[in-house]
């Protein structure tokens, strides 16, 4: 559906609701099901109801709760102030049986029930007294069109549930099926136009139709309003601010956008005539920004954490939802979708992380937004290196790869979930070390082993053993053995946050390497671990 400020989310309590949460998912673009954890597995797990409905009405989050409506107005009350501001809210039969709109009937809910509606095939319970009756909502108009007042639209459908007539002055094709009272001497208008109109008996709408170029960086918002009160024209009718390519990374011309709440887009040359530094151009309808010039491209390098939907970070989450070209190797990729159709995948055999990095620049350099994926946290061992060092590589011979807006989300790693579910292992100083020599010396791995053993700092290894280094796990356990008693307390984690994980604590004198292979987390304690019951600890003193 057009419109939604932000995904959908589609809030179940159990496994009773999922089936209809699914059908309603499929309709609508990144739209995600929030489940309740440890009840029902869903794309993002809540811990508390109440809690995590009013984190995503603050964050202006649409919301469909399949559940009784007065569950969720008991956890909405104390958030219910501002009218204007509120996002869409429907409540749904766990069967789906019945889809009945409680908030947001200014911002779409009543078209958001008809298209779950359509999704289920029922009838929604529309109750608004001007929908009802004229078959439309004056005062949510569709995308590409802005409301200028929402006070005097209450009082102008008022007057027309009260029997007033109307007349539209302004192309409104969304109008064209409504039962309005039309007159064409009316005292009240429906205005469509991108001018400010100073008029009680109006309902002014206003196309985005009016686009500013900007070919200087200072005092931008100031002087986008001053040109547009010289034109009469209002703020809200603004559909894009569009600078040269050479102002892409300015920071000030991006925190203009913000303050304007307008996308920005970059031209080679100016689309129309422009001087002063500052042009507008007016057109005959509502503009699609993104068919102007094109977008700053971003790369964002996520962690997907140690593979269970619970434990990925809401910001690569939604780093995921809105990204058009998602790259990785294959066994991360699929863990991070499903993925919309409009969403182009691109996999990698696991030994091409340059290629891959390099890859998404150039992706992102045409105006995308791009996503790498690496499992646990991107910056342990993973693909944020590779992509700085591509980076690194081609930075003087790259200038569109500098232009890119490049951001590293951290994830859950795989030696803190393998410590979080055994106790607290890495709770003093500690170190990680990967036992892989493909990127560097066997000799230098053996002289990290000792040093960490000869400081008595607990290790966590990644990537101990594998076919093609069946003997120097044992090796590396051999240089431990010299700083460790045998009865040193070892964590083995395998696939962590997977369906198949399976944890297990031996001492380092039980420790054997086909206990071992390169999905399992080593973390080998150092001389003041402990285990006390299940649950393996390292003090935070020294005695």
């Amino acid at each position: 559906m057009a419109g939604l400020s932000s995904p959908l989310a589609i809030v179940i309590l159990g496994p009773a609701a999922l089936d209809t949460a699914r059908r309603i998912q499929s309709r609508f673009d990144a739209a995600r099901v929030h489940g309740l954890a440890h009840r029902v597995s869903a794309d993002i797990a809540y811990d508390d109801f109440g809690e995590h409905m009013r984190e995503l009405y603050r964050a202006g989050v649409p919301i469909v709760a399949l559940c009784a409506a007065g569950i969720v107005i008991r956890a909405l009350a104390p958030c219910l102030a501002d009218k204007s501001a509120e996002p869409p809210v429907l409540a749904v039969a766990q069967d789906g049986s019945a889809v009945v709109p409680l908030l947001g009937g200014t911002s779409g809910v009543n078209a958001l029930a008809r298209e779950i509606g359509a999704a289920l095939d029922i009838a929604p319970a529309i109750t608004t007294s001007g929908e009802l009756r004229f078959g439309q909502c004056l005062l949510a108009p569709p995308e590409g069109y802005a409301l200028a007042d929402i006070e005097q639209g209450k009082r102008f459908v008022s007057d027309l549930l009260a029997g007033a007539t109307t007349r539209i002055e302004g192309g409104a094709p969304w109008l064209d099926a409504a039962a309005l009272p039309l007159a064409d001497d009316a005292r009240l208008t429906v205005r469509i136009t991108p001018h400010t109109v100073d008029d009680e008996h109006s309902l002014v709408i206003h196309p985005r139709c009016v686009l500013a170029w900007i070919d200087d960086d200072t005092g931008i918002v100031e002087r986008v309003r001053i040109a547009l009160r010289e034109r009469g024209l209002s703020p809200l009718a603004l559909a894009a601010l569009v600078a040269p390519v050479h102002l892409m990374t300015s920071a000030s011309l991006a925190d203009a956008a913000r303050a304007l709440d307008l996308p920005l887009r970059f031209s080679d040359a100016a689309p129309f005539d422009s001087d002063d530094g500052i042009a507008l151009q007016v057109h005959d309808a509502p503009v699609d920004a993104q068919s102007i010039g094109r977008a700053r491209g971003t790369l964002t390098v996520i962690g997907l954490g140690p593979g269970n939907a619970e434990s990925m970070t809401p910001a690569a989450r939604a780093a995921l939802d809105t990204a058009q070209d998602v790259l990785g190797y294959e066994t991360y990729v699929r863990m991070a979708g499903p993925f919309r159709d409009d969403q182009r995948v691109h996999i990698t055999d696991n030994r091409e992380e340059l290629q891959r990095a390099r890859h998404a620049f150039e992706l992102a350099s045409e105006g995308r937004r791009v996503v790498v994926v690496s499992s646990g946290d991107p910056g342990v061992f993973a693909m944020a290196a590779a992509v700085l060092e591509a980076l690194d590589r081609a930075y003087a011979s790259q200038p569109a790869w500098r232009a890119v807006k490049l951001a590293i989300l951290p994830g859950v790693s795989a030696s803190l979930a393998t410590a979080a579910r055994a106790g607290a292992p890495l709770g003093h100083d500690f170190c990680v070390l990967s036992l892989s020599d493909n990127l560097k010396p066997w000799s230098v791995i053996e002289k990290r082993i000792a040093h960490a053993g000869e400081a008595d700092l607990v290790m966590a290894f990644y990537n101990p053993l594998s076919k093609a280094r069946p003997l120097q796990f044992d090796r590396a356990i051999d240089i431990v053995k010299r700083y460790r008693k045998p009865q040193t307390p070892v964590v083995l984690g395998r696939d962590i946050g997977r369906p198949a994980e399976a944890l297990r604590v031996v001492t380092l004198g039980e420790l054997k390497s086909e206990w071992v292979d390169m999905r399992t987390m080593v973390i080998v304690g150092s001389s003041t671990t402990r285990v006390v019951g299940d649950w393996v600890y390292t003090p935070r003193w020294y005695e």
